[in-house]
């Protein structure tokens, strides 16, 4: 019985390496700065906004079993409207005359709902399609909207086209310094915190019960009344917001979007976060794009083929790790 009591007790495996990761993540600018290495302070920005946009990815795939190839497209719309936005703010014109006037702004508090809004009403519409299919063709269709929207960016001269278009200021919080690296890294980190303690919440309510019993059997959910389709649907949704919204930091990052954020590589990038740092794993995607980071600026020094040994990390944890590194550092979900 006293075992029992002290094992109710402690925190988990993955509780503590949860915890381990959130304060690395944070602790890395930091140090950075101590050291005199500032270049680092944007690289742990990148893992952060990357890691969200696996966050969205990780509701569908991880916890809802949408194996989605489109996700780029809500990482690039994301983008498109902090680049778009800040266009029309810095040459002072109008984003829109008519019905109604609609000037550029600079302001992340009006981008980031916009990002928001437009993301999850292309998930909307992708997903209200997709998810009459499944297997292969689920995959096929989000592949495919999602290419049309990057064809649609390249042919779509206003917005730079293939060329992609510079967003020549950051754009501003009220009372924050958004060009300092830190101060914009917090904000990307907050963003990342938020985006897990959302995914937290819903899957321990209903609404995520329902959503993992949809992912296992939708026939055996269905029976107890619950419809599987507007579960997977509202899921979808949610998960196509949240990569939004880690595109519009994105693009603030880099002060440039293009098509690339759009394109099927993106897609499987994010993927590749997913699937490395443990599908259905609440920091996995964190674990993921750290690796993912990490990787591309040491090994990318030495050779320009590192995506050969991601390729090979990649195998090696499908084939000897399903859990990921969560899998490897907290052992076997609870849910599994």
């Amino acid at each position: 019985m006293a075992e029992a009591a002290a094992r109710i007790g402690r925190p988990s495996r993955e509780a503590v390496a949860n915890a381990v990761l959130a304060l690395a993540l944070l602790a890395a600018p930091l140090i950075a700065l101590q050291a005199g290495e500032p270049y680092y302070v944007n690289l742990s920005t990148r893992v952060a906004i990357l890691a969200m946009a696996g966050v969205g990815l990780n509701l569908a795939l991880g916890y809802g079993g949408m194996v989605s190839f489109g996700h780029a497209a809500f990482f690039g719309l994301g983008g498109y409207v902090a680049g778009i936005a800040a266009h029309h703010a810095f040459n002072y014109d109008l984003f829109m005359a008519w019905p109604v006037e609609l000037e550029g702004t600079n302001q992340l508090l009006a981008i980031w709902p916009v990002a928001l809004l437009v993301s999850g009403l292309a998930a909307l519409l992708i997903g209200a399609f997709s998810l009459r299919t499944a297997g292969v063709q689920f995959i096929m269709i989000t592949l495919a909207f999602a290419q049309m929207i990057y064809y649609f960016a390249i042919s779509f001269p206003d917005y730079g086209g293939e060329d992609g278009l510079p967003i020549y200021t950051r754009n501003a919080l009220p009372g924050l310094n958004t060009f300092d690296p830190l101060t914009f890294f917090l904000v990307a980190y907050g963003a990342l915190m938020l985006a897990i303690g959302f995914t937290w919440v819903i899957m321990g309510a209903r609404f995520g019960a329902a959503l993992q019993a949809a992912r296992m059997n939708e026939t055996r959910l269905a029976t107890t009344g619950i419809a599987p389709y507007p579960v997977k649907l509202t899921a979808f949704v949610l998960s196509g917001m949240i990569t939004g919204l880690a595109g519009a930091l994105f693009a603030d990052l880099n002060g440039f979007v293009d098509p690339s954020m759009l394109s099927w590589h993106r897609s499987g990038e994010i993927m590749i976060f997913v699937i490395l740092g443990g599908v259905g794993r609440l920091f996995g995607p964190v674990a993921g794009a750290a690796l993912f980071v990490l990787m591309e600026l040491f090994i990318g020094q030495w050779t320009e083929h590192w995506m050969l040994v991601l390729g090979l990390v990649l195998l090696t944890v499908v084939l000897f790790a399903s859990g990921g590194l969560m899998g490897l550092l907290a052992g076997k979900p609870r849910h599994d």
